[in-house]
């Protein structure tokens, strides 16, 4: 009878729910190593000594924005103060260590080793994913591969795990693809989402999955700053905030963990593609979906597109097809666009190489090694490869050999744009705030310009600029349309009324410049050296717009792509859009015409599709 009643009271042991032993960890966030004011590593400091202190704090959670622009020397001060922590700690990195990186993000990897991570603790699963942006004033997005990792790893879970999803931006639109890691985690035994970005302490709902955004661990107008110590028990989730060195403040948020399992239902908000109802003359002839994001814009031959993904592979496709037909594999992330002349194809990469391909095998024909990353991408003239480096170079090279004709070294700041070549100059822009024309020829200044402010963030880096009539003309984030002198550098004319910001085009006939406005609108101007102002203006239907994409004139029509994954051709004469057409939900980089009513498109969640209208 004892015997029976121990198998019982066994059998009702193993029956019953796992009990998770009650643990508490820091939760860390928004640090921004390396911020103007100097207080942020005073602030990271203190709180590490602060948790070193305490006896009971099992690890802690990073959750982005560790640095304030990504450079080598931020993230490895962040190192070098987080290696001081005495117990583990996990990170991912936030939209300042990628999208402002001079590396495009390789140096967070190369730095910490890994930009996800997946733990188990006392039974409950942490698992924390990268989310760019990877291109300035793009959305957040979870990149492709990361994804497809977030896939494996839930795979290799049991139902009745519990699991903290951990982001540095909430799990809403704020990210392009939230939905596809809202839609993911529900399916789980998901009991919480912890997020940063918002500098704020915030109870937050991420489609019925409980959410809480940490505070910046900077402190602001306060005497210190402060993180979050979390606590974990059998019934319940309690967030504290605490002052390091001073005092725990009473807990401010708790989560019952005794509630129903999460809805997997997904009768939620998602992206609507009725557009392309309205436009059916608009057909994929191909698409390909990428295993990476793709960030750059595909060159394109007669028989050949070419282009790079983040994982650092270049792909040749068959034009008429889109079929793969070759693979070159780098040791960075390509944000570089490519360019194709004759047989060869020129790319940077963000592993500090310039490659030059043969374009009907990838294989490879020369190597050219920079200093740091190559971000920039390269224009083709004659026999020479013209390219922008993250070393604050530009440098022309010789596109049979890869051999160094001159490099210009009088930058401040990084390259990430295309050069434009007008009247024997290359002229181009830096993360320094400056204008380049340099000679094209001797690698000499010609002139440098900037808008006289004092702050990088308005720097024309990310404008590819436009010439015509003895004029370039820029767009850039200080909202104006600038035309300067080719000649002396000096500002011809400032306007302000278009409400642009980096995205700019020309006209074939170099009689007009168009720019793409923040607020839903497409603005022209005359390319005339003499003061314009907005000449017209038109509502187009792309709503709040911020992506660096170019405009482009083919046969008349002016196209270009947006933040929500959709490419727009609008008739400059009668002012109206002529077709759009939605790929997906992410940001849709630089069009490539390619005659006869086609285009290649590619988005940033890995879509490259050729288009026909």
């Amino acid at each position: 009878m004892k015997f029976q009643l121990l198998v019982f009271t066994l059998f009702i042991c193993l029956s019953l729910p796992a009990q998770q032993t009650p643990f508490r960890f820091a939760f860390v966030t928004d640090t921004h190593i390396g911020s103007p004011n100097g207080a942020a590593e005073e602030d990271l400091r203190r709180t590490v000594q602060d948790i070193n202190e305490q006896k009971d704090i099992a690890f802690v959670l990073l959750t982005g924005d560790i640095t304030e622009l990504g450079t080598h020397e931020e993230l490895l001060l962040a190192k070098k103060i987080l290696d001081s922590l005495n117990v583990p700690w996990y990170i991912i990195p936030g939209n300042h260590d990628t999208g402002w990186s001079e590396s495009g993000g390789l140096g967070f990897l190369q730095t910490f080793g890994m930009d996800r991570f997946s733990f188990s603790f006392a039974g409950v699963q942490f698992i924390g994913c990268a989310s760019g942006p990877y291109v300035r004033m793009s959305d957040g997005h979870v990149p492709r591969d990361a994804v497809n990792w977030l896939d494996s790893t839930l795979s290799t879970l049991a139902d009745s795990t519990p699991i903290i999803m951990v982001n540095h931006y909430p799990l809403d639109n704020s990210l392009d693809n939230w939905y596809e890691v809202t839609d993911r985690i529900r399916k789980k035994n998901t009991k919480l989402a912890i997020c940063g970005h918002g500098h704020a302490n915030r109870k937050m709902d991420f489609e019925g999955i409980p959410g809480v955004m940490g505070r910046s661990n900077l402190r602001a107008k306060a005497e210190v700053g402060g993180y979050n110590i979390v606590e974990w028990r059998t019934d319940s989730i309690f967030f504290a905030e605490r002052r390091p060195g001073r005092r725990t403040l009473p807990v401010w948020n708790a989560l019952s963990l005794q509630a129903s399992k999460i809805s997997s239902l997904t009768n939620f908000s998602r992206p609507s593609y009725e557009i392309n109802e309205s436009y059916q003359q608009v057909k994929r002839v191909w698409e390909v979906a990428d295993q990476a994001n793709i960030i750059s814009t595909p060159a394109w031959s007669t028989n050949w597109v070419v282009v790079g993904n983040q994982a650092g592979i270049i792909n040749g496709y068959a034009a008429k097809t889109g079929e793969r037909k070759w693979q070159f594999a780098t040791q960075g992330p390509i944000y570089s666009s490519p360019a194709i002349q004759k047989n060869k194809v020129v790319v940077g990469s963000a592993d500090g190489a310039v490659y030059c391909l043969q374009v009907q095998t990838g294989k490879l024909h020369w190597k050219w090694q920079a200093r740091a990353a190559v971000l920039g991408s390269p224009v083709l003239a004659g026999d020479t490869v013209y390219i922008g480096t993250s070393d604050h170079r530009v440098v022309a090279l010789q596109l049979q050999t890869g051999k160094l004709i001159w490099q210009f070294e009088g930058l401040d700041g990084p390259v990430v744009s295309t050069p434009l070549l007008a009247e024997g100059k290359v002229i181009v822009g830096a993360w320094d705030r400056h204008l380049y024309a340099i000679e094209r020829h001797s690698g000499k200044l010609a002139w440098k310009w900037n808008n006289g402010s004092m702050v990088r963030n308005f720097s024309p880096a990310s404008c590819i600029p436009v010439a015509s009539h003895g004029t370039v003309f820029i767009m850039a984030p200080d909202r104006f349309t600038t035309a300067i002198d080719l000649t002396t550098g000096q500002t011809r004319w400032r306007a302000k009324d278009g409400g642009v910001r980096e995205s700019i085009g020309i006209s074939k006939d170099g009689n007009w410049i168009f720019g793409k406005s923040m607020q839903d609108t497409l603005v022209a101007y005359q390319a005339s050296a003499n003061p314009q102002g907005a000449a017209w203006k038109m509502h187009v239907g792309f709503g709040y717009e911020h992506v660096p994409s170019m405009i482009i004139e083919q046969k008349g029509l002016l196209l270009f792509g947006t933040r929500n994954g959709v490419v727009y051709a609008v008739d400059p004469i009668l002012q109206k859009v002529s077709w759009a057409h939605k790929l997906d939900n992410s940001m849709v980089n630089t069009v490539r015409p390619i005659g006869n009513n086609k285009v290649l498109v590619t988005t940033m969640d890995g879509k490259l599709a050729l288009l026909q209208y």
